[in-house]
């Protein structure tokens, strides 16, 4: 991509900026009723079933976890308690950011504004914004749009929000399935492709790739 200067720079927060370890969380709660062999096709479920479970109508982040976390039981045959959901939502809270994150965005957010659009819930997110090291402009959640990527509505509500055009902003994300794809389709023409290694590229969507966030100021001619 060559260097383009967009009026504000959109991220995915968690996964991209954050590490989303929400398989940590699972593999740290669930050691003792599922075995090491099974333990990465649990983990595996539980990422599919979390998003099948935003394709649906809104429902509050810690019910999307929950839901999903008791889909992969009844597959995996283990012991589901309401305690496990407890402990993976409380965990998502001490979540730190990619080492690569603060020196990366700090490079940049004195000259363009950062903006979060992000599949978080408004007592979630106030957790990790100040962990991300840098200024952040916006931070608009799912439960603000009442909707969660990789549905439209996000993007269209941020874009109205932010009074500007899908071809004016830079999209940065580490997921093509949650968002890069969804940014495509609604003609965002600048998108970064965060390769942290949790989910496979596909260059037909039209991104530049780069491996982590201190990457990212070149792409902007900073």
């Amino acid at each position: 991509m060559p260097v383009f200067t967009p009026k504000f720079i959109t991220f995915d927060c968690y996964g991209t900026l954050i590490n989303f370890d929400m398989a940590g969380a699972a593999r740290r709660c669930f050691a003792d009723r599922v075995g090491a062999d099974v333990m990465p096709a649990f983990i595996s479920d539980f990422a599919r079933f979390r998003l099948d479970g935003v394709l649906g109508a809104w429902k509050p982040y810690y019910e999307v976890v929950s839901n999903a976390l008791q889909r992969s039981c009844h597959k995996w045959k283990a012991e589901w308690q309401p305690a496990d959901s407890d402990f993976i939502y409380a965990d998502c809270k001490t979540w730190t950011a990619h080492p690569d994150v603060p020196g990366g965005l700090q490079k940049i957010a004195s000259e363009i504004p950062l903006v979060l659009l992000t599949n978080s819930m408004n007592d979630l997110i106030p957790h990790h914004v100040p962990r991300l090291g840098a200024p952040i402009y916006m931070t608009i959640t799912a439960e603000e749009t009442g909707a969660y990527k990789p549905a439209m509505r996000g993007f269209e509500y941020m874009l109205d929000k932010l009074g500007c055009g899908p071809d004016q902003i830079l999209h940065v994300s580490s997921s093509l399935r949650y968002d890069l794809m969804t940014a495509h389709d609604l003609g965002i023409t600048h998108k970064v492709f965060v390769n942290r290694g949790h989910e496979p590229g596909c260059p037909e969507y039209g991104y530049s790739e780069i491996q982590d966030i201190s990457e990212l100021p070149a792409i902007v001619g900073l």
